[in-house]
């Protein structure tokens, strides 16, 4: 019978300098992580990953569930190391929590590192593009469509119209046909309205972004578009990047 011998090797190490983005995706989302890597991989940046759960349908009750959650699923992204920015990512979600909240509950957990999340990119993401006016598209069921449709008011970006699927699970979203999408932002493409607002990180839109803008002659940005954005520009990734819409070409 053979007896175990392991041969030791000196290994070398090295330290990686690059910038760490922390995301944090509901349970249930299959699109998000997808969009991060689609256009992360291309850049100097290194993704992590921690998902939170939650629980469909899609209202304030679940939503309100992920708040005490937070700085348990942020402690675990890359535990005991620093980490630059963390996402996270969930627009209907955050307007429940709200956007201080989310920020305190992952700032106890993770200082010093910037937060964000999608309904703060987007606010940013209009001054940026000079938009006050925008036509909104959302998957949501009618109730929480009235959260976001405050939200953007009281925010004063003016809704110039305000249209939805009406889902109630973000599994479902994630399932949207692209040539629905596209039409559907076609015709809510009204005169009055500086551009188009698709929210929700579930909705699989982020690769069709640059064709719906030269359909409609208009600036179109999304949920997850704006806060990936937000987060290459924290860590001062800074440089134009084609094929995603008019925002992620923006210096």
């Amino acid at each position: 019978m053979k007896h175990f011998y392991q041969n030791n090797y000196e290994p070398k190490f090295e330290i990686l300098e690059r910038p760490r983005v922390g995301l944090i995706a509901l349970s249930t989302d299959f699109t998000i992580e997808q969009d991060f890597r689609n256009i992360f991989y291309q850049q100097p940046v290194n993704l992590y990953v921690n998902r939170i759960p939650f629980d469909n349908p899609m209202n304030e009750k679940n939503y309100l569930k992920m708040k005490n959650l937070l700085p348990s699923i942020a402690s675990n992204l890359l535990p005991g190391e620093s980490i630059d920015t963390i996402a996270y990512g969930c627009t209907s979600g955050t307007i429940a929590i709200g956007e201080k909240e989310v920020e305190k509950q992952i700032s106890a957990v993770k200082g010093n590192c910037y937060v964000t999340t999608p309904i703060t990119a987007a606010l940013k993401a209009f001054k940026k593009l000079s938009l006050n006016k925008v036509a909104v598209l959302t998957p949501y069921p009618e109730l929480v469509n009235k959260t976001i449709f405050d939200y953007l008011e009281k925010k004063n970006i003016n809704v110039t119209s305000f249209n939805s699927f009406n889902i109630e699970s973000d599994k479902d979203v994630a399932m949207i046909k692209k040539e629905t999408i596209i039409n559907t932002i076609k015709s809510i493409n009204d005169n009055a309205s500086e551009g188009v607002f698709i929210s929700c990180t579930a909705m699989p839109i982020l690769n069709l972004i640059k064709d719906i803008e030269h359909l409609i002659e208009k600036p179109v940005l999304s949920s997850n578009q704006t806060i990936i954005w937000d987060c290459l520009r924290s860590i001062k990734i800074n440089s134009p990047i084609y094929g995603f819409g008019k925002l992620l070409e923006s210096e």
